[in-house]
């Protein structure tokens, strides 16, 4: 692809470094319900598929959960961490000055989550990001979450372009089969938090630091 008229990115693990805080939370809901903690890389590999598949996953690694249990498990995850959504969270490096040197361009620039809006927002807000984006979209209740492609394709309509003219950018398999299944062109960011191999990407289609942000635009 060369010149996108837009771009949009995944947000935990491709602009910000949001496992810490997610794994400190996960570990006081555990501790809650008198279970043990769970290890970072652990919990890592549950990102991607929104806070209620995170907090499911890490109570079968624990030691199983019931329908009751799940809710209350979620109402503390959600209340640790909505006080230390940017405790130990941070952007990547190079990522400031990738999205200055996007804006600076004038590509209109936004994110598609799978993270609720209001809490994708406030990090934005805490972290000095949101003055780059033109949309910040997050999954919502009774929305289909990524890899189904509708959140990706409000994101391109709101932002006035064609599928083909916009860029999707993930760090993981969510991701990748969301720019496939909107027919949206894919850069991976290899540094983030990938589970699994994409067999099917291009390594022309893989970068390994923001500071390389140019092969998005070039």
């Amino acid at each position: 692809m060369i010149n996108p008229k837009a771009i949009i990115f995944d947000l935990d693990g491709t602009l910000i470094h949001s496992a810490p805080d997610l794994h400190t939370a996960i570990n006081a809901m555990l501790d809650g319900l008198k279970r043990a903690p769970i290890c970072i890389d652990t919990v890592i590999s549950f990102i991607g598929d929104g806070v209620e598949k995170l907090v499911e996953r890490s109570l079968n690694k624990s030691g199983g959960y019931n329908s009751l249990l799940k809710q209350k498990a979620l109402i503390s995850f959600m209340a640790f961490y909505s006080q230390n959504m940017t405790t130990l969270t941070r952007p990547y490096p190079n990522v400031i000055s990738a999205l200055e040197s996007f804006q600076n361009a004038g590509i209109p620039l936004g994110i598609c989550t799978n993270k609720p809006t209001k809490p994708a927002q406030e990090i934005c807000d805490r972290l000095d990001l949101t003055r780059f984006f033109n949309i910040i979209n997050g999954a919502e209740n009774g929305q289909a979450k990524k890899p189904n492609p509708t959140s990706l394709l409000g994101c391109i309509k709101k932002l006035g372009v064609l599928e083909a003219q916009a860029l999707y950018v993930g760090d993981s398999s969510i991701d990748f089969h969301t720019a496939l299944n909107a027919t949206v062109p894919f850069r991976l960011f290899s540094k983030g938090y990938l589970n699994e191999p994409l067999p099917n990407l291009s390594e022309n289609d893989i970068f390994h630091d923001w500071k390389t942000h140019g092969i998005l635009i070039s």
